[in-house]
């Protein structure tokens, strides 16, 4: 395989980062080493990161190689489905506006908010006691 047919991109949501790379070949998937059922066991996760193949109709046509770290599995599916959104449209810039509108090309920038001192948590208060 050439570098040129290999497309590389990065995804982002919450703490967690997926390099996704992208080669022409049947549909395989391997994150971290494994497959993707074996990896992302939950249904749901596995139809949010297969989403930006079937809104472009390109299903079973790369092989994805994913590595991802940091964050849990609903924010490792999140970013993976990113990278895979921004790869497909670097193969094929027609592919922009539907994922586009889905949602799927937008940074979900929400973090955690950290605990305040003085609060159980991070805008929880105890309870209030006026006697």
């Amino acid at each position: 395989m050439t570098t040129e047919s290999q497309i590389q991109t990065v995804g982002r949501r919450k703490r967690s980062v997926a390099r996704v790379l992208l080669t022409p070949g049947s549909g395989q998937w391997k994150v971290n080493g494994r497959t993707m059922a074996d990896y992302f066991p939950r249904p749901t996760h596995q139809i949010r990161v297969e989403e930006p193949l079937k809104v472009t109709g390109l299903e079973g046509t790369f092989d994805i190689t994913v590595r991802v770290r940091g964050g849990g599995l609903t924010g490792q599916c999140d970013a993976v489905r990113m990278g895979l959104a921004r790869a497909l449209v670097e193969h094929d810039e027609e592919h922009r506006p539907s994922l586009r509108e889905r949602g799927m090309l937008t940074r979900d920038a929400r973090q955690v908010e950290r605990k305040k001192p003085g609060r159980p948590k991070a805008r929880k208060r105890f309870q209030f006691s006026k006697r």
